[in-house]
């Protein structure tokens, strides 16, 4: 999506992105019950958890690295 035309563009860009996130669990987890595939579900879930979990563990170690670097 286009941060400058997205509804929650007046939030800081990590708030959105967050926002974002759990609207799309949210939607996953409607239309998997919808659906019935609950194990199917599960396995998904945990997949992008571990996914979301990676990203966000780099994202920190750049951010931290990348602000020790303006420090010197």
């Amino acid at each position: 999506m286009n941060e400058t035309k997205n509804p929650l563009r007046n939030h800081s860009l990590p708030t959105a992105h967050f926002l974002m996130q759990v609207l799309a669990w949210m939607w996953s987890a409607i239309f998997s019950l919808m659906v019935g595939s609950y194990f199917v579900f599960g396995v998904t879930a945990s997949a992008h958890m571990l996914l979301v979990a990676g990203l966000f563990v780099t994202f920190l170690v750049f951010q931290k690295a990348e602000a020790a670097n303006s420090d010197d």
